[in-house]
């Protein structure tokens, strides 16, 4: 059961990185004009990464000003969340794993 939990923390917190990744790719080919919101299937992908990644981001969006029209809060988010996942790996995952086997 151990082993179950630790790799459901590590699955979720790796699935974050790649959802802040692929929010930032989008952004960026919103911004140079590859893709626009007419393709239907790309505003409904660009609608579900916002919701799933907004919440993460909007507390570093609030502390760290844009430079220069770029936004680096992706950046610091998924830096915070890989420290995370360090932190959880060294401290709580072998106790779980010795208390739930």
């Amino acid at each position: 059961m151990g082993y179950a939990l630790v790799w459901l923390v590590d699955a979720i917190l790796s699935l974050m990185v790649w959802l802040i990744i692929a929010s930032a790719i989008l952004s960026w080919l919103f911004a140079f004009d590859v893709v626009n919101h007419r393709n239907r299937f790309v505003s409904q992908l660009a609608m579900f990464l916002d919701a799933v990644t907004g919440p993460i981001l909007a507390p570093f969006r609030r502390v760290i000003p844009t430079l220069g029209g770029i936004d680096i809060s992706p950046i610091v988010a998924i830096l915070v969340i890989q420290f995370l996942n360090i932190l959880f790996m060294r401290t709580s995952a072998p106790f779980l794993i010795s208390v739930l086997g």
